[in-house]
């Protein structure tokens, strides 16, 4: 799918991209925060305020971890202070690209045609892969984030002065320990682990992942029995975490990355707590099951040569759920 290196493109991908069989997804490197009033973050540089119009979101609709930032711009009521470009859903030799094609959103800024020409312009000697999403600088001309886990708390916070929904928020202070725990979990054997299970080009690498995935499935299925979300009775940046990789499990996981112990509706807890996030109003405009589903089975000819697209599974997520038989916050 390609790197940059030195500041040039190559199709290629580096040879440490599978260690002993084994998928290896590398950190993001592009860590700057936004914040209330400027100040430096948690990592990176200071010097980006949180301010209407003055920052830029670039997204790929089937991507989950990009799906992340749009619930979380849509929940906080973002949408007319952060403006978004769609990439293709095709992710080839030129990695993503604003080729025409649906659903694509042109970049307003420099009219570039590739991703990875905004990386350049950040740092013309940048090493690294090249990812959605990526949080850019209208003022200064840069990159200020390519971290979504990083950019889902800017925009859960530092944007209230100008949010239409200030009073919502995902990471409480109260939960934190508890949603940094969960999601540790979650990250490692859920959001990589259908990545470690599909990408993974040894059998014992392959029934690694599976096996920790599914474990933590388990998991997650009793704790939902006897709360309504991850972290206790409200809902929080850890639930959005985990619910874009369930909202892709069964259409997508479950066949094309061979995740196919259980489907996601085979849990009854999870299933029904999936349906419920889906149903939060301003999550489904977030959502393109079409975008999903082409995206990965055509891009990944490594794992779907034919580039057949299957035609199921039928999944509502729209059906009545039964998540209001545990208590709820206020």
């Amino acid at each position: 799918m390609g790197v940059m290196i030195d500041g040039q493109w190559h199709v290629e991908e580096p040879a440490d991209r599978h260690q002993n069989g084994r998928f290896n997804h590398p950190d993001s490197v592009i860590r700057s925060w936004i914040t209330a009033d400027g100040a430096p973050g948690p990592s990176g540089d200071g010097g980006f305020k949180a301010e209407a119009g003055r920052y830029h979101l670039y997204i790929c609709h089937a991507c989950p971890w990009a799906h992340r930032t749009m619930i979380l711009r849509a929940l906080k009521g973002l949408e007319d202070a952060i403006s978004v470009s769609v990439v293709n859903l095709f992710k080839g030799d030129d990695g993503w690209t604003f080729e025409e094609g649906v659903g694509v959103v042109p970049d307003p800024i420099f009219g570039v045609r590739y991703l990875w020409e905004l990386y350049e312009k950040t740092d013309p000697t940048y090493t690294g892969r090249v990812t959605v999403p990526v949080l850019w600088d209208k003022k200064t001309n840069q990159m200020v984030n390519n971290e979504s886990s990083e950019i889902i708390r800017m925009f859960n916070s530092a944007f209230n002065a100008i949010a239409i929904n200030p009073e919502l928020d995902f990471y409480p202070e109260p939960l934190r320990g508890e949603i940094d725990v969960v999601n540790a979990r979650v990250f490692n054997t859920v959001n990589i682990g259908v990545y470690k299970s599909g990408f993974a080009v040894s059998q014992e690498a392959h029934a690694e992942a599976v096996t920790a995935l599914f474990e933590t499935f388990d998991w997650l299925e009793d704790r939902l029995a006897h709360q309504r979300y991850l972290a206790g009775d409200q809902i929080t940046e850890a639930d959005w975490r985990l619910f874009t990789t369930l909202l892709r499990f069964d259409p997508v996981y479950h066949g094309h990355f061979k995740c196919n112990i259980r489907r996601l509706v085979d849990y009854p807890n999870l299933w029904n707590y999936a349906r419920e996030l889906y149903q939060v109003p301003g999550v489904e405009g977030t959502v393109d099951h079409y975008q999903i589903k082409q995206h990965y089975y055509f891009s990944h000819t490594n794992v779907n040569p034919t580039q057949l697209v299957p035609l199921g599974p039928d999944i509502n997520f729209s059906a009545p759920h039964d998540r209001d038989r545990l208590q709820k916050a206020a």
